[in-house]
């Protein structure tokens, strides 16, 4: 499928960008190929304005052994109000909303950096035994024929915030495909699908910090949203909305250990650490 042609519109603030997600009418353009479950590529129109996006039809999911079948739509946007109660904001504006196809998720499309931006690489096969400066090394990979290289991602804030945010709703599939640069230096994170199980399922290709110190950043995040998520708060009960009461209790206690601990999560050793493919 041809990339999605830039819509010119008005910047609209959050809770517009929302509305016209929920209530816009979608239009169908094509279906995005190499995906497991459904995932249409999309106009939203509402009121004036119009955006692209990515619809993804519960009717389209493929059953998974340790996920209930027809709760991938509902994790995704649960990641994005936790993403979103961060303040980090690494998750596109993502609702839940009736479709062509039925129920579904609905998730802004993010566009790629402008032509005259060159955004850094995030990752990156090496033949060195060590990741060089502005590096952090994930593990050995093996590219064939024998050989391994290093596999590491970038030094970088941005790749920092996504990792403790994937160790909160315990996302089971970080790829490096599921890296979205956009344009002025932003960074996003897509397909939060199976995510929130309340069984450790960390994996993921930001395991470079694994081990270290949060940052004081991070700690004083983790702090706000744990008070965020207590019994009978509005978060809490949106995500009681989302995903069940064991996954909200889990939920709970993954960012009372990070904030207990304050350092990066380590693999367990109870599942793979890095997803397959890893793109």
């Amino acid at each position: 499928m041809p990339a999605p042609e830039r819509i010119p519109s008005r910047s609209l603030t959050e809770p517009g960008l929302l509305t016209l997600l929920t209530e816009g009418t979608l239009t169908v353009l094509g279906q995005v190929g190499g995906a497991s479950n459904a995932v249409l590529h999309c106009t939203v129109a509402y009121e004036g304005e119009e955006r692209t996006c990515a619809y993804k039809p519960v009717a389209g999911e493929q059953p998974l052994w340790d996920f209930p079948d027809g709760t991938l739509a509902q994790r995704e946007v649960a990641a994005y109000e936790i993403s979103r109660a961060t303040g980090w904001d690494l998750v596109p504006p993502t609702v839940l909303r009736e479709g062509p196809y039925g129920p579904g998720m609905c998730q802004l499309w993010i566009d790629g950096p402008a032509a005259d931006e060159e955004p850094p690489p995030l990752l990156a096969l090496v033949e060195d035994e060590e990741p060089g400066d502005g590096w952090k090394a994930v593990g050995l990979a093996d590219v064939g024929e024998g050989r391994t290289a290093l596999l590491v991602h970038a030094d970088d804030p941005r790749l920092r915030r996504l990792a403790v945010l994937d160790a909160v709703i315990n996302n089971g599939d970080r790829k490096g495909g599921h890296l979205l640069p956009a344009p002025g230096g932003g960074l996003f994170g897509i397909d939060h699908g199976v995510t929130f199980n309340a069984d450790d399922k960390l994996r993921t290709l930001l395991w470079g910090w694994a081990g270290e110190p949060l940052t004081e950043e991070a700690r004083q995040v983790l702090e706000r949203l744990a008070a965020r998520l207590a019994p009978g708060s509005d978060l809490a009960t949106r995500m009681a909305e989302l995903i069940t009461a064991a996954e909200l209790e889990a939920l709970r206690e993954r960012v009372a250990g990070l904030v207990g601990s304050g350092v990066h999560p380590q693999p367990s050793g109870q599942w793979p650490p890095i997803p397959w493919p890893p793109v």
